[in-house]
Protein backbone atom coordinates (compact mmCIF):
# COMPACT_ATOMS: atom_id res chain seq x y z
CA UNK A 1 0.00 0.00 0.00
CA UNK A 2 1.53 3.38 -0.99
CA UNK A 3 2.19 5.93 1.70
CA UNK A 4 -0.48 8.65 1.68
CA UNK A 5 0.28 12.06 3.17
CA UNK A 6 -2.42 14.31 4.61
CA UNK A 7 -1.77 17.77 6.03
CA UNK A 8 -3.73 19.46 8.79
CA UNK A 9 -2.82 22.02 11.45
CA UNK A 10 -0.12 21.18 14.02
CA UNK A 11 -1.64 21.27 17.50
CA UNK A 12 0.67 19.37 19.85
CA UNK A 13 4.31 18.62 18.98
CA UNK A 14 5.84 15.19 18.81
CA UNK A 15 5.58 12.14 16.59
CA UNK A 16 3.79 8.87 17.17
CA UNK A 17 2.41 5.99 15.18
CA UNK A 18 -0.14 3.29 15.79
CA UNK A 19 -3.45 1.79 14.69
CA UNK A 20 -6.41 4.08 14.08
CA UNK A 21 -9.42 3.90 16.39
CA UNK A 22 -12.33 6.20 15.64
CA UNK A 23 -14.32 7.96 18.32
CA UNK A 24 -17.60 6.05 18.64
CA UNK A 25 -20.72 7.67 17.18
CA UNK A 26 -22.73 9.96 19.40
CA UNK A 27 -25.86 8.74 21.14
CA UNK A 28 -28.55 8.35 18.45
CA UNK A 29 -31.45 10.78 18.37
CA UNK A 30 -34.45 9.24 20.19
CA UNK A 31 -37.69 8.70 18.34
CA UNK A 32 -40.53 11.13 18.96
CA UNK A 33 -42.67 8.91 21.19
CA UNK A 34 -45.41 9.64 23.69
CA UNK A 35 -46.11 8.21 27.11
CA UNK A 36 -49.34 7.54 28.93
CA UNK A 37 -50.66 10.30 31.20
CA UNK A 38 -50.25 8.19 34.32
CA UNK A 39 -46.50 7.84 33.59
CA UNK A 40 -45.82 11.55 33.29
CA UNK A 41 -44.60 12.24 36.82
CA UNK A 42 -42.35 9.17 36.85
CA UNK A 43 -40.85 10.28 33.54
CA UNK A 44 -40.29 13.85 34.76
CA UNK A 45 -38.59 12.52 37.90
CA UNK A 46 -36.40 10.27 35.71
CA UNK A 47 -35.10 13.34 33.87
CA UNK A 48 -34.02 14.99 37.10
CA UNK A 49 -32.44 11.79 38.43
CA UNK A 50 -30.49 11.22 35.20
CA UNK A 51 -29.18 14.80 35.23
CA UNK A 52 -28.01 14.37 38.82
CA UNK A 53 -26.21 11.12 37.94
CA UNK A 54 -24.41 12.82 35.05
CA UNK A 55 -23.45 15.80 37.21
CA UNK A 56 -22.12 13.54 39.98
CA UNK A 57 -20.09 11.47 37.50
CA UNK A 58 -18.50 14.55 35.91
CA UNK A 59 -17.84 16.17 39.30
CA UNK A 60 -16.14 12.98 40.50
CA UNK A 61 -13.95 12.96 37.40
CA UNK A 62 -13.11 16.62 37.97
CA UNK A 63 -11.90 15.82 41.48
CA UNK A 64 -9.52 13.18 40.09
CA UNK A 65 -8.26 15.42 37.27
CA UNK A 66 -5.83 18.32 37.43
CA UNK A 67 -5.26 21.64 35.70
CA UNK A 68 -7.26 22.53 32.62
CA UNK A 69 -8.83 19.05 32.52
CA UNK A 70 -10.29 19.59 35.99
CA UNK A 71 -11.59 23.02 34.96
CA UNK A 72 -13.26 21.60 31.85
CA UNK A 73 -14.94 18.78 33.75
CA UNK A 74 -16.09 21.17 36.48
CA UNK A 75 -17.70 23.47 33.91
CA UNK A 76 -19.44 20.54 32.19
CA UNK A 77 -20.62 19.21 35.55
CA UNK A 78 -22.02 22.64 36.38
CA UNK A 79 -23.87 22.63 33.08
CA UNK A 80 -25.42 19.25 33.92
CA UNK A 81 -26.40 20.62 37.34
CA UNK A 82 -28.02 23.74 35.88
CA UNK A 83 -31.75 23.29 36.50
CA UNK A 84 -32.74 25.03 33.25
CA UNK A 85 -32.24 22.03 30.96
CA UNK A 86 -33.86 19.48 33.29
CA UNK A 87 -36.76 21.82 34.08
CA UNK A 88 -37.45 22.46 30.39
CA UNK A 89 -37.33 18.73 29.64
CA UNK A 90 -39.67 17.93 32.55
CA UNK A 91 -42.06 20.61 31.29
CA UNK A 92 -42.09 18.97 27.85
CA UNK A 93 -42.82 15.61 29.47
CA UNK A 94 -45.78 17.03 31.34
CA UNK A 95 -47.10 19.22 28.53
CA UNK A 96 -46.45 17.11 25.42
CA UNK A 97 -46.24 13.68 27.07
CA UNK A 98 -42.87 13.09 25.41
CA UNK A 99 -40.62 10.27 26.56
CA UNK A 100 -37.95 11.61 28.94
CA UNK A 101 -35.13 11.00 26.46
CA UNK A 102 -36.96 12.83 23.66
CA UNK A 103 -37.83 15.70 25.99
CA UNK A 104 -34.18 16.08 27.00
CA UNK A 105 -33.11 15.98 23.35
CA UNK A 106 -35.53 18.74 22.35
CA UNK A 107 -34.81 20.91 25.40
CA UNK A 108 -31.07 20.69 24.78
CA UNK A 109 -31.61 21.59 21.13
CA UNK A 110 -33.32 24.81 22.15
CA UNK A 111 -30.52 25.75 24.58
CA UNK A 112 -27.80 24.91 22.03
CA UNK A 113 -29.52 26.99 19.34
CA UNK A 114 -29.72 29.96 21.71
CA UNK A 115 -25.99 29.69 22.49
CA UNK A 116 -25.07 29.40 18.82
CA UNK A 117 -27.06 32.54 18.06
CA UNK A 118 -24.76 34.46 20.43
CA UNK A 119 -21.67 33.79 18.32
CA UNK A 120 -18.19 32.89 19.53
CA UNK A 121 -17.21 31.91 22.17
CA UNK A 122 -20.64 31.06 23.60
CA UNK A 123 -21.43 29.10 20.46
CA UNK A 124 -18.75 26.65 21.57
CA UNK A 125 -20.77 25.98 24.73
CA UNK A 126 -23.45 24.47 22.48
CA UNK A 127 -21.09 21.52 22.03
CA UNK A 128 -21.01 21.11 25.82
CA UNK A 129 -24.80 21.21 25.98
CA UNK A 130 -25.03 18.45 23.39
CA UNK A 131 -22.44 16.43 25.29
CA UNK A 132 -24.46 16.75 28.51
CA UNK A 133 -27.60 15.88 26.51
CA UNK A 134 -25.99 12.70 25.19
CA UNK A 135 -24.90 11.66 28.68
CA UNK A 136 -28.37 12.20 30.14
CA UNK A 137 -30.03 10.34 27.25
CA UNK A 138 -27.55 7.47 27.69
CA UNK A 139 -28.54 7.17 31.36
CA UNK A 140 -32.25 7.24 30.46
CA UNK A 141 -31.97 4.65 27.68
CA UNK A 142 -29.20 2.43 28.98
CA UNK A 143 -27.03 3.22 25.94
CA UNK A 144 -23.22 3.36 26.26
CA UNK A 145 -22.26 6.84 27.51
CA UNK A 146 -20.08 9.13 25.39
CA UNK A 147 -16.38 8.73 25.98
CA UNK A 148 -12.97 7.88 24.59
CA UNK A 149 -12.91 4.25 23.41
CA UNK A 150 -10.90 1.55 25.16
CA UNK A 151 -9.86 -1.07 22.57
CA UNK A 152 -7.46 -2.76 24.96
CA UNK A 153 -4.27 -1.55 23.28
CA UNK A 154 -2.54 1.78 22.49
CA UNK A 155 -4.04 3.61 19.53
CA UNK A 156 -4.30 6.81 17.51
CA UNK A 157 -7.63 8.48 18.28
CA UNK A 158 -9.43 9.91 15.25
CA UNK A 159 -12.57 12.04 15.60
CA UNK A 160 -14.58 14.75 13.92
CA UNK A 161 -14.12 16.74 17.11
CA UNK A 162 -13.84 16.01 20.81
CA UNK A 163 -16.19 17.35 23.44
CA UNK A 164 -14.21 19.11 26.19
CA UNK A 165 -15.26 16.46 28.73
CA UNK A 166 -13.91 13.73 26.44
CA UNK A 167 -10.67 15.62 25.85
CA UNK A 168 -10.21 15.98 29.59
CA UNK A 169 -10.19 12.20 30.03
CA UNK A 170 -7.47 11.39 27.47
CA UNK A 171 -4.96 8.88 28.85
CA UNK A 172 -1.43 9.35 27.45
CA UNK A 173 -0.65 5.73 28.35
CA UNK A 174 -3.03 4.50 25.66
CA UNK A 175 -3.77 7.43 23.35
CA UNK A 176 -0.67 7.67 21.19
CA UNK A 177 -1.85 10.63 19.13
CA UNK A 178 -5.00 12.57 18.30
CA UNK A 179 -6.31 13.56 14.87
CA UNK A 180 -9.49 15.64 14.48
CA UNK A 181 -11.35 17.03 11.49
CA UNK A 182 -12.28 20.20 13.36
CA UNK A 183 -10.75 22.40 16.04
CA UNK A 184 -7.80 24.74 16.06
CA UNK A 185 -4.27 24.89 17.51
CA UNK A 186 -5.50 26.70 20.64
CA UNK A 187 -8.68 24.66 21.17
CA UNK A 188 -9.21 22.65 24.35
CA UNK A 189 -8.22 19.50 22.45
CA UNK A 190 -4.87 21.03 21.51
CA UNK A 191 -4.20 22.48 24.96
CA UNK A 192 -4.95 19.22 26.78
CA UNK A 193 -2.95 17.18 24.26
CA UNK A 194 0.07 19.43 24.79
CA UNK A 195 -0.25 19.24 28.56
CA UNK A 196 -0.25 15.42 28.32
CA UNK A 197 2.52 15.20 25.75
CA UNK A 198 0.23 13.61 23.15
CA UNK A 199 1.04 14.55 19.52
CA UNK A 200 -2.01 16.05 17.80
CA UNK A 201 -3.08 17.28 14.38
CA UNK A 202 -6.36 19.19 14.05
CA UNK A 203 -8.45 20.64 11.22
CA UNK A 204 -7.64 17.62 9.04
CA UNK A 205 -10.67 17.54 6.76
CA UNK A 206 -9.85 14.02 5.58
CA UNK A 207 -9.73 12.54 9.09
CA UNK A 208 -12.78 10.38 8.39
CA UNK A 209 -10.88 8.73 5.51
CA UNK A 210 -8.37 7.16 7.91
CA UNK A 211 -9.42 3.53 8.04
CA UNK A 212 -10.00 1.86 11.43
CA UNK A 213 -7.08 -0.39 12.26
CA UNK A 214 -4.63 1.03 9.71
CA UNK A 215 -1.30 2.22 11.03
CA UNK A 216 -0.69 5.95 10.71
CA UNK A 217 2.23 8.17 11.62
CA UNK A 218 1.12 11.42 13.25
CA UNK A 219 3.54 14.35 13.22
CA UNK A 220 2.09 16.94 15.55
CA UNK A 221 5.07 19.23 14.99
CA UNK A 222 4.50 19.70 11.26
CA UNK A 223 0.78 18.82 11.11
CA UNK A 224 1.23 15.77 8.89
CA UNK A 225 -0.45 12.35 8.99
CA UNK A 226 1.02 9.48 6.95
CA UNK A 227 -1.08 6.41 6.18
CA UNK A 228 0.75 3.07 5.96
CA UNK A 229 4.16 4.60 6.77
CA UNK A 230 7.18 2.69 5.56
CA UNK A 231 9.97 1.63 7.89
CA UNK A 232 12.06 4.52 6.54
CA UNK A 233 9.30 6.99 7.49
CA UNK A 234 9.23 5.65 11.03
CA UNK A 235 13.00 5.81 11.36
CA UNK A 236 13.06 9.36 10.00
CA UNK A 237 10.53 10.31 12.67
CA UNK A 238 12.64 8.74 15.42
CA UNK A 239 10.35 5.72 15.70
CA UNK A 240 10.64 2.08 14.81
CA UNK A 241 8.75 -1.17 15.16
CA UNK A 242 10.69 -2.00 18.30
CA UNK A 243 8.94 0.86 20.10
CA UNK A 244 5.85 -1.31 20.51
CA UNK A 245 6.46 -1.40 24.23
CA UNK A 246 4.91 -4.81 24.66
CA UNK A 247 1.60 -3.85 23.07
CA UNK A 248 -0.72 -6.64 22.02
CA UNK A 249 -0.96 -7.80 18.41
CA UNK A 250 -4.26 -6.44 17.18
CA UNK A 251 -4.01 -7.97 13.76
CA UNK A 252 -3.28 -4.58 12.26
CA UNK A 253 0.49 -4.86 12.26
CA UNK A 254 2.97 -3.89 14.97
CA UNK A 255 2.03 -1.18 17.39
CA UNK A 256 4.42 1.75 17.32
CA UNK A 257 4.70 3.99 20.34
CA UNK A 258 6.11 7.45 20.50
CA UNK A 259 9.42 8.17 22.10
CA UNK A 260 9.64 11.04 24.59
CA UNK A 261 10.47 14.26 22.77
CA UNK A 262 12.61 15.57 25.62
CA UNK A 263 15.88 13.68 25.89
CA UNK A 264 16.94 15.15 29.22
CA UNK A 265 15.45 16.31 32.48
CA UNK A 266 14.78 19.96 33.23
CA UNK A 267 16.90 21.14 36.18
CA UNK A 268 15.05 24.38 36.80
CA UNK A 269 17.33 26.66 34.80
CA UNK A 270 17.57 27.60 31.13
CA UNK A 271 19.80 29.76 28.98
CA UNK A 272 20.88 30.31 25.41
CA UNK A 273 24.15 28.77 24.21
CA UNK A 274 26.07 31.93 25.15
CA UNK A 275 24.63 32.09 28.66
CA UNK A 276 21.70 34.49 28.30
CA UNK A 277 19.31 33.41 31.06
CA UNK A 278 15.67 32.69 30.19
CA UNK A 279 13.24 32.07 32.99
CA UNK A 280 11.30 28.86 32.26
CA UNK A 281 8.35 28.39 34.60
CA UNK A 282 5.07 26.51 34.67
CA UNK A 283 1.40 27.17 34.09
CA UNK A 284 -0.59 25.89 37.06
CA UNK A 285 -4.33 25.70 37.63
CA UNK A 286 -4.69 24.00 41.03
CA UNK A 287 -2.69 22.35 43.84
CA UNK A 288 -2.38 19.06 41.93
CA UNK A 289 -0.99 20.97 38.97
CA UNK A 290 1.49 22.65 41.32
CA UNK A 291 2.68 19.21 42.45
CA UNK A 292 3.19 18.18 38.81
CA UNK A 293 5.07 21.38 38.01
CA UNK A 294 7.39 21.04 41.00
CA UNK A 295 7.95 17.40 40.10
CA UNK A 296 8.97 18.42 36.57
CA UNK A 297 11.68 20.73 37.93
CA UNK A 298 9.84 24.05 37.72
CA UNK A 299 11.10 26.49 40.33
CA UNK A 300 8.31 28.95 39.81
CA UNK A 301 4.94 29.62 38.22
CA UNK A 302 4.41 32.10 35.42
CA UNK A 303 0.63 31.68 35.36
CA UNK A 304 -1.41 30.55 38.34
CA UNK A 305 -5.00 30.36 37.13
CA UNK A 306 -7.27 31.00 40.10
CA UNK A 307 -10.54 30.02 38.40
CA UNK A 308 -10.50 26.58 40.01
CA UNK A 309 -11.80 28.20 43.20
CA UNK A 310 -14.79 29.68 41.37
CA UNK A 311 -15.85 27.31 38.57
CA UNK A 312 -18.83 25.05 39.11
CA UNK A 313 -20.15 27.17 41.98
CA UNK A 314 -23.28 29.22 42.30
CA UNK A 315 -21.74 31.57 44.85
CA UNK A 316 -18.40 33.28 45.31
CA UNK A 317 -15.91 31.36 47.50
CA UNK A 318 -15.17 33.02 50.82
CA UNK A 319 -11.88 34.79 51.47
CA UNK A 320 -10.86 32.00 53.85
CA UNK A 321 -11.60 29.35 51.20
CA UNK A 322 -9.49 31.23 48.69
CA UNK A 323 -6.62 31.68 51.14
CA UNK A 324 -6.45 27.93 51.79
CA UNK A 325 -6.56 27.16 48.06
CA UNK A 326 -3.84 29.66 47.15
CA UNK A 327 -1.56 28.58 49.97
CA UNK A 328 -1.71 24.99 48.73
CA UNK A 329 -0.08 26.19 45.49
CA UNK A 330 2.34 28.73 46.96
CA UNK A 331 3.66 26.18 49.45
CA UNK A 332 5.19 24.12 46.63
CA UNK A 333 7.40 27.02 45.47
CA UNK A 334 9.00 28.40 48.61
CA UNK A 335 11.54 31.03 47.58
CA UNK A 336 10.38 30.87 43.97
CA UNK A 337 8.23 33.32 42.07
CA UNK A 338 4.53 32.64 41.58
CA UNK A 339 2.57 34.92 39.26
CA UNK A 340 -1.07 34.85 40.31
CA UNK A 341 -3.67 35.83 37.72
CA UNK A 342 -6.81 37.31 39.19
CA UNK A 343 -10.14 35.79 38.21
CA UNK A 344 -10.53 35.48 34.42
CA UNK A 345 -14.32 35.12 34.25
CA UNK A 346 -16.57 35.76 31.30
CA UNK A 347 -16.59 34.61 27.65
CA UNK A 348 -16.21 30.82 27.83
CA UNK A 349 -16.03 30.88 31.65
CA UNK A 350 -19.33 32.46 32.75
CA UNK A 351 -20.08 32.68 36.46
CA UNK A 352 -23.67 33.10 37.58
CA UNK A 353 -22.80 35.45 40.43
CA UNK A 354 -20.48 37.68 38.41
CA UNK A 355 -20.85 37.77 34.63
CA UNK A 356 -23.85 39.02 32.63
CA UNK A 357 -26.58 36.50 31.77
CA UNK A 358 -26.60 37.54 28.13
CA UNK A 359 -24.15 39.28 25.83
CA UNK A 360 -24.38 39.40 22.06
CA UNK A 361 -20.64 38.85 21.76
CA UNK A 362 -19.12 37.60 25.04
CA UNK A 363 -15.58 37.39 23.62
CA UNK A 364 -15.70 41.18 23.32
CA UNK A 365 -17.77 41.71 26.43
CA UNK A 366 -17.40 41.84 30.21
CA UNK A 367 -14.55 39.44 30.95
CA UNK A 368 -11.34 39.45 32.94
CA UNK A 369 -10.59 42.74 34.71
CA UNK A 370 -13.77 44.25 33.23
CA UNK A 371 -15.90 42.30 35.72
CA UNK A 372 -14.48 44.57 38.44
CA UNK A 373 -16.35 47.56 37.07
CA UNK A 374 -19.72 46.32 38.34
CA UNK A 375 -18.34 43.99 41.01
CA UNK A 376 -15.26 45.65 42.53
CA UNK A 377 -15.91 43.80 45.79
CA UNK A 378 -15.14 40.43 44.18
CA UNK A 379 -11.71 41.62 43.03
CA UNK A 380 -11.10 43.29 46.40
CA UNK A 381 -11.84 40.07 48.28
CA UNK A 382 -9.63 38.05 45.95
CA UNK A 383 -6.72 40.46 46.40
CA UNK A 384 -7.21 40.23 50.15
CA UNK A 385 -7.03 36.44 49.93
CA UNK A 386 -3.91 36.52 47.72
CA UNK A 387 -2.22 38.94 50.11
CA UNK A 388 -2.99 36.79 53.16
CA UNK A 389 -1.75 33.68 51.38
CA UNK A 390 1.43 35.47 50.31
CA UNK A 391 2.17 36.57 53.88
CA UNK A 392 1.68 33.01 55.14
CA UNK A 393 4.05 31.42 52.60
CA UNK A 394 7.60 32.12 51.47
CA UNK A 395 7.01 32.27 47.71
CA UNK A 396 7.60 35.58 45.95
CA UNK A 397 4.09 36.54 44.82
CA UNK A 398 3.39 38.69 41.78
CA UNK A 399 -0.17 39.48 40.71
CA UNK A 400 -1.53 40.25 37.24
CA UNK A 401 -4.90 41.18 35.80
CA UNK A 402 -6.35 39.51 32.68
CA UNK A 403 -7.82 41.28 29.66
CA UNK A 404 -6.32 44.70 30.36
CA UNK A 405 -6.68 47.07 27.40
CA UNK A 406 -5.99 50.61 28.67
CA UNK A 407 -3.59 52.59 30.84
CA UNK A 408 -6.49 53.60 33.09
CA UNK A 409 -7.33 49.96 33.82
CA UNK A 410 -3.67 49.34 34.59
CA UNK A 411 -3.39 52.22 37.04
CA UNK A 412 -6.57 51.20 38.84
CA UNK A 413 -5.44 47.60 39.17
CA UNK A 414 -1.97 48.54 40.41
CA UNK A 415 -3.56 50.83 43.02
CA UNK A 416 -5.97 48.07 44.12
CA UNK A 417 -3.05 45.69 44.58
CA UNK A 418 -1.05 48.29 46.53
CA UNK A 419 -3.98 48.70 48.93
CA UNK A 420 -3.44 45.06 49.87
CA UNK A 421 0.37 45.32 50.09
CA UNK A 422 0.80 43.47 46.80
CA UNK A 423 3.64 45.57 45.43
CA UNK A 424 4.48 43.69 42.23
CA UNK A 425 1.42 44.12 40.05
CA UNK A 426 1.36 43.45 36.32
CA UNK A 427 -0.96 43.03 33.39
CA UNK A 428 -1.73 40.43 30.77
CA UNK A 429 -1.37 41.57 27.19
CA UNK A 430 -4.10 39.75 25.28
CA UNK A 431 -5.37 42.42 22.92
CA UNK A 432 -3.66 44.32 20.11
CA UNK A 433 -4.50 47.53 21.99
CA UNK A 434 -2.52 46.44 25.03
CA UNK A 435 0.45 45.37 22.90
CA UNK A 436 0.54 48.64 20.97
CA UNK A 437 0.16 50.69 24.16
CA UNK A 438 2.58 48.62 26.22
CA UNK A 439 4.89 51.55 26.92
CA UNK A 440 2.00 53.33 28.62
CA UNK A 441 0.72 50.28 30.49
CA UNK A 442 4.21 49.38 31.71
CA UNK A 443 4.77 52.88 33.03
CA UNK A 444 2.65 51.73 36.00
CA UNK A 445 2.68 47.93 35.81
CA UNK A 446 5.78 46.14 37.09
CA UNK A 447 5.66 43.46 34.39
CA UNK A 448 3.59 42.06 31.56
CA UNK A 449 2.66 38.57 30.44
CA UNK A 450 1.58 37.88 26.88
CA UNK A 451 -1.44 35.59 26.58
CA UNK A 452 -0.77 34.47 23.03
CA UNK A 453 -3.96 32.41 22.68
CA UNK A 454 -6.24 35.41 22.97
CA UNK A 455 -3.75 37.79 21.37
CA UNK A 456 -3.80 35.57 18.28
CA UNK A 457 -7.58 35.26 18.33
CA UNK A 458 -8.14 39.00 18.53
CA UNK A 459 -5.38 39.93 16.11
CA UNK A 460 -6.51 37.52 13.40
CA UNK A 461 -10.26 37.80 14.15
CA UNK A 462 -10.29 33.99 14.16
CA UNK A 463 -12.18 31.80 16.62
CA UNK A 464 -9.61 29.51 18.25
CA UNK A 465 -11.96 26.48 18.08
CA UNK A 466 -13.15 26.75 14.48
CA UNK A 467 -11.52 24.42 11.98
CA UNK A 468 -12.40 26.76 9.12
CA UNK A 469 -10.02 29.42 10.45
CA UNK A 470 -7.51 27.11 12.15
CA UNK A 471 -4.74 28.13 9.76
CA UNK A 472 -5.17 31.71 10.98
CA UNK A 473 -5.16 30.74 14.67
CA UNK A 474 -1.43 30.35 15.13
CA UNK A 475 1.08 32.57 16.95
CA UNK A 476 3.36 32.08 13.95
CA UNK A 477 1.33 34.73 12.15
CA UNK A 478 3.78 37.58 11.42
CA UNK A 479 1.19 40.09 12.65
CA UNK A 480 1.10 38.36 16.04
CA UNK A 481 4.88 38.13 16.24
CA UNK A 482 5.13 41.81 15.40
CA UNK A 483 2.78 42.66 18.29
CA UNK A 484 5.01 40.61 20.59
CA UNK A 485 7.95 42.69 19.39
CA UNK A 486 6.06 45.95 19.93
CA UNK A 487 5.02 44.92 23.44
CA UNK A 488 8.60 43.98 24.38
CA UNK A 489 9.95 47.25 23.03
CA UNK A 490 7.33 49.19 24.98
CA UNK A 491 8.26 47.35 28.18
CA UNK A 492 11.98 47.93 27.55
CA UNK A 493 11.39 51.70 27.75
CA UNK A 494 10.80 51.18 31.49
CA UNK A 495 13.07 48.18 31.96
CA UNK A 496 10.12 45.88 32.63
CA UNK A 497 10.21 42.11 32.08
CA UNK A 498 7.80 40.51 29.62
CA UNK A 499 6.80 36.87 29.75
CA UNK A 500 4.69 34.61 27.55
CA UNK A 501 2.19 32.35 29.27
CA UNK A 502 0.11 31.30 26.26
CA UNK A 503 0.50 28.02 24.41
CA UNK A 504 3.19 29.57 22.19
CA UNK A 505 5.65 29.31 25.09
CA UNK A 506 5.53 25.51 24.96
CA UNK A 507 6.60 25.28 21.31
CA UNK A 508 10.33 24.40 21.17
CA UNK A 509 10.52 25.75 17.63
CA UNK A 510 8.97 29.09 18.53
CA UNK A 511 10.65 29.62 21.92
CA UNK A 512 13.98 30.93 20.51
CA UNK A 513 12.00 33.33 18.29
CA UNK A 514 10.16 34.73 21.31
CA UNK A 515 13.44 35.22 23.16
CA UNK A 516 14.82 36.97 20.10
CA UNK A 517 11.83 39.32 20.15
CA UNK A 518 12.67 40.37 23.71
CA UNK A 519 10.64 37.96 25.87
CA UNK A 520 12.38 37.31 29.21
CA UNK A 521 10.37 34.36 30.55
CA UNK A 522 8.32 31.50 29.16
CA UNK A 523 5.58 29.78 31.15
CA UNK A 524 4.20 26.48 29.90
CA UNK A 525 2.78 23.08 30.66
CA UNK A 526 5.37 21.28 32.84
CA UNK A 527 5.82 18.55 30.22
CA UNK A 528 7.31 21.07 27.79
CA UNK A 529 10.01 22.48 30.09
CA UNK A 530 12.79 20.06 29.15
CA UNK A 531 12.17 20.28 25.39
CA UNK A 532 12.08 24.09 25.41
CA UNK A 533 15.21 24.26 27.55
CA UNK A 534 17.00 21.98 25.08
CA UNK A 535 15.84 24.11 22.15
CA UNK A 536 17.15 27.33 23.69
CA UNK A 537 20.59 25.81 24.31
CA UNK A 538 21.05 25.36 20.57
CA UNK A 539 21.34 29.09 19.86
CA UNK A 540 23.13 32.19 21.03
CA UNK A 541 21.06 35.25 21.87
CA UNK A 542 22.17 36.86 18.62
CA UNK A 543 20.98 33.81 16.67
CA UNK A 544 17.63 34.02 18.47
CA UNK A 545 17.39 37.60 17.26
CA UNK A 546 18.24 36.47 13.73
CA UNK A 547 15.49 33.86 13.93
CA UNK A 548 13.03 36.50 15.09
CA UNK A 549 14.00 38.89 12.31
CA UNK A 550 13.68 36.12 9.75
CA UNK A 551 10.18 35.19 10.95
CA UNK A 552 9.06 38.82 10.99
CA UNK A 553 10.32 39.27 7.45
CA UNK A 554 7.95 36.62 6.07
CA UNK A 555 4.49 37.32 4.67
CA UNK A 556 2.75 34.22 6.02
CA UNK A 557 2.73 32.02 9.11
CA UNK A 558 3.75 29.00 7.05
CA UNK A 559 6.72 30.86 5.59
CA UNK A 560 7.78 32.18 9.00
CA UNK A 561 7.66 28.71 10.49
CA UNK A 562 9.55 27.20 7.57
CA UNK A 563 12.28 29.82 7.81
CA UNK A 564 12.87 29.02 11.47
CA UNK A 565 12.66 25.27 10.84
CA UNK A 566 15.24 25.55 8.04
CA UNK A 567 17.55 27.58 10.27
CA UNK A 568 17.31 25.02 13.07
CA UNK A 569 18.02 22.21 10.64
CA UNK A 570 21.12 23.98 9.45
CA UNK A 571 19.60 25.42 6.32
CA UNK A 572 20.73 28.96 7.01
Amino acid sequence: MPVEKRTGVPASPGRSAGPVVHMPPRVPEPATSRIEPDAVERAAAAVREAAVRVEEDLAERAERATGTAADILSVTAAMAADPTLAADAAHRVRTDHLTPERAVWDAAGTVAAQLESLGSPMAERARDVRDVRDRIVAVLTGAPPPGVPDPGHPFVLVATDLAPADTATLDPATVLAVVTARGGPTSHTAIIARSLGIPAVVALGEAADLAPGETVLVDGTDGVVLSAPAAADLLAAGLDDGDAGGGADTGTGPLVRRRPSARDVFDGTAATRDGHDVDLVANVADPAGADAAAGAGARGVGLFRTEFCFLGRGTEPTVDEQVDAYRAVLARFGGGRVVVRTLDAGADKPLRFLTPDHEDNPALGVRGIRTAVDHPEVLDRQLEAISRAARAESAEVWVMAPMVATADETREFVAACAAHDLTTAGVMIETPAAAIQARWLLADAAFASLGTNDLTQYTMAADRDLAGVAALSTPWQPAVLDLVRVACEGAAVHGRPVGVCGEAAADPLLAPVLVGLGVTSLSMTPRALAAVSTALRQFTLEQCRELAASALDKATARAARKAVRDFQRGGS
